[in-house]
């Protein structure tokens, strides 16, 4: 996935490395011999298939809106996991998370501080910025304005 370079108001220097991700995470998952007991107790590893899972459905959603799907990495170590960038020039943010209060709280920090640098008298504002779950019935927007989504909501 390639690395997305807004413009920032400070000289804060961005990683160029592109991220690379399994076109199907299973593959992985079966490359270290893993089931779902041993995914439960390293949430860790879950995580980072997890995320690759949810990177290739926001390709697929972002693609039917002639939209691309970027990450951003400072020098810093501050990271967004996915940036959706649609042609007209809007984006929106989105830290992919498990769950968990605390993971989103973490996730909806990050986003809203990238936000905070982006310099707006040269680029939009980001669209939204949005927490993405693994668990939950229900989406909502929290008090700092940052949506907490479940995956399952995005069918809809």
């Amino acid at each position: 996935m390639p690395v997305w370079n807004p413009n920032l108001r400070s000289k804060i220097a961005v990683r160029t490395s592109a991220t690379r991700y399994y076109v199907d995470p299973s593959l992985g998952v079966a490359a270290l011999g893993l089931g779902p007991n041993g995914l439960i107790n390293d949430l860790n590893t879950f995580g980072l298939f997890f995320e690759t899972m949810y990177i290739r459905g926001l390709r697929v959603y972002a693609d039917v809106l002639d939209g691309s799907v970027y990450h951003y990495r400072d020098n810093n170590g501050l990271e967004c996991n996915a940036v959706v960038h649609l042609r007209n020039g809007s984006y929106g943010l989105i830290e992919i998370k498990l769950g968990g209060n605390k993971l989103i709280e973490e996730g909806a920090k990050t986003l809203t501080t990238l936000a905070n640098i982006m310099d707006t008298t040269r680029m939009k504002a980001p669209a939204f910025r949005m927490v993405l779950t693994g668990v939950g019935d229900f989406a909502y927007r929290s008090t700092d304005g940052v949506y907490v989504v479940p995956i399952g909501c995005l069918k809809d």
